[in-house]
């Protein structure tokens, strides 16, 4: 039980940070590409798409040019009725130097148009890999089938089994609330893992 809570107070410290920056990348790009051009008289009021993209890929560089953000998607769709984005096949690859790389991809993403909620969708999985100079083991992966993640209360939520596995063993439960506001992981239900002991106390 020990090793569980201390494998939750480690997802705790990097889950906030992969999802809210994911979210982050999503409507940068989103908001970099799409223009409100005002009303229109010409059915825009319906729930069609304005604006219809494939083979998404945006790259953000830092000051030396090296990718630090990488998002990816087969199609992306803007609304102007709502301003709502969707994304199929949605990936986020965060890369920094000397720092764990982080994914998130689902098979379907939307961003309301307040860009107040995102929803992943599909066999949703967030990574963070190993840092440069940890051990395999530190791996640690999140899967689930629905995240909604709202950024400005620094949470992300779903009401659906979560799998969290890391080097020593698996955590599963049914829904999850994560809150870094105050820096707290809940597992709502059905919360059950196997945990193999620690090596780093030889």
């Amino acid at each position: 039980m020990r090793s569980a809570r201390r494998s939750l107070d480690r997802v705790a410290g990097w889950l906030p940070l992969l999802l809210l920056g994911g979210l982050a990348a999503l409507t940068y790009w989103l908001d970099a590409q799409v223009l409100d051009p005002g009303p229109r008289r010409d059915g825009s009021g319906r729930h069609d798409p304005d604006l219809f993209a494939e083979g998404v890929r945006a790259v953000e560089l830092d000051a030396d040019g090296r990718p630090t953000q990488t998002l990816s998607a087969a199609v992306a769709r803007h609304y102007p009725d709502d301003g709502m984005i969707e994304f199929e096949g949605p990936k986020l690859s965060v890369t920094r130097p000397g720092q764990p790389s982080f994914t998130i991809e689902a098979k379907r993403a939307r961003v309301s148009g307040d860009r107040e909620n995102a929803y992943f969708e599909g066999s949703v999985r967030a990574t963070r890999e190993a840092g440069p100079e940890q051990d395999d083991a530190t791996r640690i992966s999140l899967a689930t089938e629905f995240l909604h993640v709202i950024p400005k209360q620094d949470r992300a939520q779903t009401d659906q089994p979560v799998t969290i596995e890391e080097g020593r063993g698996i955590i599963r439960a049914t829904g999850l609330i994560l809150d870094n506001a105050s820096k707290t992981l809940k597992l709502k239900s059905e919360v059950r893992g196997t945990m193999q002991p620690s090596t780093l106390a030889r």
